[in-house]
């Protein structure tokens, strides 16, 4: 049996392998961004990609690249360099990552979760300062949250940000920061008052071609998304105008980080349905070329039964994940649902790939077989954006 190489497997993949009728939200301007942004990665970042993986991250003449094509910031408004799309529209781009097969690329994170922090919660100065040049790809955005004390208890956070005259003077490490070694605007979780606990927490600003006592420490050697640059950042004595806050006063990044979790949950989700209904299609190929005892591996009733099971599955997380979306966009989306969706999709997706790989058999265990990669990365979507063991922890209190 010839191996077909990357490019022929994402032709294979229809663009609902579910067949289920599109949601509400899913409108003809969201179709023609998800048609054009698929082209994009199949055509600009796929073939480089083996590159990107080996080198542990993509080059900043690729973020140029989607930003020249209005594939950065899509939700932002038009004033503001964006596109003037939802979130709809950023699902549109993140779910054609997944589908071709690029998820290491970093814009997800860029798009959906630091820039609507400057939208939200920025003056109308930042706005203007920040927001262009993210769309072009100017700045590549990261958010420095978790420590090496500190991960899903944001409230444990130790960095500190003391004001001086007019700046802040900010001390400190984070790890585990997607983007990070290319990112130049970050923002970072601090504390402003420490007596205060979560009262006391701020989210400043750095843009980090501007400032002295940043560096950049390891691009961490992780098991998957080895094209994504993840990184520990450390602030030496790092000096920034006290208009870098987000936010009218001090202490309200905690509030801050509670009402933007959501849609970073939901977009975590966004990748797992996207990479759920990639590992159906290859497989679904897969077993249909593939022969065992003179019959193709599709044709034994084992392979039938469990595929039906997995569709069923992934058609009940895509029905689940479009309510979701359809009620964000309307401002009704509650942090326990978003909770439920980050952990339960995510847990689906790493169930569904592992059940893949192993119709795939010895296959599936060779780096140069799509699901291989796919089980790699799928497995970190059920730590980051709080740990699923947090998720479950938030969805009781609300027994």
């Amino acid at each position: 049996m010839r191996r077909r190489n990357a490019e022929e497997i994402v032709a294979t993949i229809p663009a609902d392998v579910l067949g289920l009728p599109k949601p509400a939200w899913a409108g003809e301007d969201v179709a023609m961004l998800y048609d054009m942004a698929h082209r994009f990665m199949s055509e600009e970042i796929l073939p480089h990609y083996d590159g990107y993986e080996k080198n542990e991250i993509v080059d900043r003449a690729a973020w140029q690249k989607a930003g020249a094509a209005g594939l950065l910031c899509a939700s932002m408004p038009e004033e503001y360099g964006g596109s003037g799309g939802t979130f709809a529209h950023e699902s549109a781009i993140i779910e054609a990552i997944g589908h071709v097969g690029v998820d290491g690329f970093g814009i997800a994170l860029h798009n959906a979760i630091v820039a609507p922090y400057i939208l939200h919660y920025g003056s109308e100065e930042q706005k203007k300062k920040w927001l262009p040049k993210m769309a072009t790809g100017e700045l590549i955005g990261a958010i420095a949250m978790t420590e090496p004390g500190a991960g899903s208890d944001l409230q444990g956070v130790k960095t500190r940000a003391e004001k001086d005259g007019n700046q802040y003077r900010i001390n400190g490490s984070k790890t585990f920061i997607t983007n990070g070694q290319l990112a130049n605007l970050v923002i970072v979780v601090t504390k402003t008052d420490p007596s205060k606990g979560a009262k006391g927490t701020s989210l400043i600003v750095v843009e980090t071609d501007e400032v002295d006592g940043f560096e950049r420490g390891r691009n961490l050697d992780k098991i998957g998304l080895k094209a994504n640059d993840t990184s520990e950042l450390f602030f030496n004595d790092v000096r920034v105008p006290t208009s870098n806050l987000l936010g009218q006063e001090e202490g309200q990044g905690f509030v801050q980080l509670m009402q933007q979790l959501p849609q970073e949950r939901l977009e975590i989700g966004t990748g797992a349905i996207a990479m759920i209904e990639r590992a159906l299609a290859v497989t679904i190929d897969y077993v249909k070329d593939r022969k065992a005892f003179g019959k193709a591996i599709l044709d034994f009733q084992n392979t039938q039964f469990k595929l039906a099971e997995l569709k069923t599955e992934a058609t009940i997380g895509r029905v689940f994940y479009n309510d979701c979306v359809t009620r964000h966009i309307s401002g009704g989306l509650d942090p326990v649902t978003a909770s439920m969706a980050k952990y339960w999709l995510s847990d689906l997706q790493c169930k569904i790939v592992d059940e893949c790989l192993q119709l795939f058999g010895g296959y599936g265990y060779m780096n140069e077989y799509p699901i291989a990669r796919m089980y790699r990365d799928a497995r970190v979507q059920r730590i980051y954006g709080g740990t699923n063991e947090i998720m479950k922890l938030l969805i009781a209190r609300s027994l």
